[in-house]
């Protein structure tokens, strides 16, 4: 590999000074599904179990250049039958993760989301970017931008919680949360300005636990504490946002592509709330993209594991 990991180089480290976790490959039949599971074998992240129709594996790791020794073949039709054997496999604890080879999203979600695979828990399922910005001083985690399309006030509790856990396990011990509309102030008409007061109130109950939230505030107060006092707004999250929860699923994905396309910046994006977690990576992103995500799927399955011990 010879892309740069920022800032999520500590993170690739530490995933791999625990050991490589089994991860069961949904359907990589093309060279970009196939090359990111090998990669990821070859730096000690994970042990591939790589499911889907042997003989088109084999030939998109030779267009890739990519060598199989190592990665476990289990042989497997079409890309819901591939997803559906993973999902077998995480029951029968033979795999930690699942990483989405080259099926569709909403073949792989499909599958995960449904009661009969077993991997629902009690909360809801949501997708993390763990992103790597140059402008800004640290990691920033961006949610839901991939899972939840127009989430209500229940499921943006789960959203945000689910995202603390991330934030947690990457080592950011107590994270200020950032609940973002288009301004910061509640109004009536803008149901995210409502909702984010009101998931800061749960907070304050104990419905959400172990960060410190504030909202609603636009983008630029989130990230800029001199945007914050220019206008006024005493926070303890302005300028300092470690997670910015988005109001919906387009706002997030314009919001993580902008920083993609615009900023350079590298994005590891993760699914949690289900009972492993699932690197879900786009076609587009490119392989230290992919290495990243895997690195934080990673570090979430061990310290499942280590909790759970």
């Amino acid at each position: 590999m010879t892309q740069p990991f920022g800032r999520c180089q500590p993170l690739i480290d530490q995933a791999r000074a625990r050991g490589p976790v089994v991860t069961a490959v949904v359907y990589p039949v093309s060279r970009e599904g196939v090359l990111g599971a090998v990669e990821s074998a070859r730096l000690g992240l994970i042990r591939p179990l790589l499911v889907g129709p042997g003989e088109a594996i084999r030939r998109a790791a030779a267009e890739a250049g990519a060598d199989l020794a190592g990665c476990t073949l289990i042989e497997e039709a079409d890309p819901v039958a591939c997803a559906t054997r993973a999902a077998a496999l995480v029951r029968s604890g033979e795999a930690e993760v699942i990483m989405k080879g080259s099926l569709h999203t909403d073949e792989l979600m499909g599958v995960v989301v449904s009661r009969e695979a077993g991997l629902r828990t009690h909360r809801r399922i949501s997708h993390v970017f763990v992103m790597d910005v140059a402008a800004y001083p640290k990691l920033l985690l961006i949610t839901d931008a991939a899972v939840n399309i127009a989430p209500g006030l229940t499921t943006k509790r789960d959203i945000v919680q689910n995202a603390v856990g991330v934030a947690q396990v990457i080592g950011v011990e107590v994270p200020r949360v950032a609940l973002l509309s288009a301004v910061e102030t509640v109004n009536p008409d803008i149901p995210s300005t409502v909702e984010a007061a009101a998931l800061c109130k749960m907070a304050d109950r104990g419905q959400i636990t172990g960060a410190i939230l504030d909202g609603p505030l636009a983008f630029d107060n989130a990230i800029s504490a001199d945007a914050a006092k220019t206008k006024g707004i005493t926070s303890p999250v302005s300028g300092q946002a470690d997670v910015l929860v988005v109001p919906n699923l387009e706002a997030g994905n314009m919001l993580y592509k902008q920083l993609v396309y615009l900023s350079g910046a590298l994005a590891a994006g993760v699914v949690v709330g289900a009972r492993v977690p699932v690197v879900l990576t786009s076609r587009a992103d490119t392989p230290a993209s992919r290495i990243a995500s895997t690195a934080v799927a990673c570090l979430l399955a061990r310290a499942r594991t280590a909790q759970a011990e």
